[in-house]
């Protein structure tokens, strides 16, 4: 039971799991490209990138240890120490970033592939804005990567430096187009018009989030101990004693029905 209660804390839930499970094989990746490319300003890009991974994970680190059932357990025996780690910006310790990848494939496992299924498709929402976040990060990084690329050694090119691929790619995923940094290529300009339409995307389905959590009526509270009423096998159990009740408040009504039928026939005959 308390090892139950155990792993209930220490998974946050599927799709944070598997965003978080992401980004840490995103950060791995970036310091091998970090040490593979000879090219600076890419390298600059990548630097950047693992800045705001860094962030992540550092609030990754206290949301864990302020919701953790016993805060020495999780700094201790499930490698806390490694996530405050990994989330400091020296290049020495990222390969500890493992650890957060080696949890992340555990729970999952242990919550079973099934289940994991089920979850996603019961939040939905969730899911969406998970999707979009990841989206969102992964345009981030490769978009930039890609225009630097592309629009580095062009004829008359404005992207030029790490800020200005990330800058570009910022704006026009947000949809704001400033238009000081624009690609003059034509694959840069293709890879613009993608980033475009993956912008308009994330963010008209993240407007659909907001507008489904703010205007969805709220749930009622779940008495304490309580089974979850969204599990299927839950909701399978307390539905169908349900359904025989109404079965049977149907055929009650229906039989009262005729006998007051019978009753007028009965007074009309006579």
């Amino acid at each position: 039971m308390a090892e139950a209660a155990r792993k209930s804390s220490e998974l946050k839930g599927i799709g944070y799991e598997i965003f978080i499970g992401t980004l840490s094989v995103l950060s791995l990746v970036n310091i091998v490209l970090t040490y593979a490319s000879g090219d600076q300003a890419l390298v600059n890009v990548l630097r950047t990138m693992d800045a705001l991974l860094s962030f992540i994970f550092l609030i990754d680190f206290t949301h864990r240890l302020f919701t953790a059932t016993s805060k020495s357990d999780y700094f201790f025996r499930q490698f806390g120490w490694a996530d405050l780690l990994t989330s400091l910006p020296f290049k020495q310790v990222k390969i500890l970033r493992i650890f957060r990848l080696v949890r992340v494939f555990r729970l999952l496992r242990e919550y079973g592939l099934k289940r994991i299924g089920r979850s996603l498709v019961r939040d939905r929402a969730e899911s969406a804005l998970v999707t979009l976040l990841l989206m969102g990060v992964l345009v981030l990084e490769f978009g930039s990567l890609s225009m630097l690329y592309i629009e580095e050694g062009a004829n008359g090119a404005n992207i030029l430096s790490a800020s200005d691929a990330v800058w570009y790619v910022l704006v026009t995923i947000s949809t704001v187009g400033y238009g000081d940094r624009y690609p003059v290529t034509d694959n840069g300009r293709f890879l613009g018009a993608l980033i475009i339409v993956i912008g308009v995307g994330i963010f008209g389905t993240f407007t659909g989030y907001l507008a489904n959590l703010f205007l969805s009526p709220a749930k009622k509270p779940a008495a304490p101990g309580a089974a979850d009423a969204t599990d299927p096998v839950v909701t399978a159990a307390t539905d169908a004693p349900l359904r025989i009740g109404q079965l049977r408040e149907l055929m009650a009504q229906q039989q009262a029905t005729m006998d007051e039928i019978e009753r007028i026939i009965g007074s009309t005959d006579g």
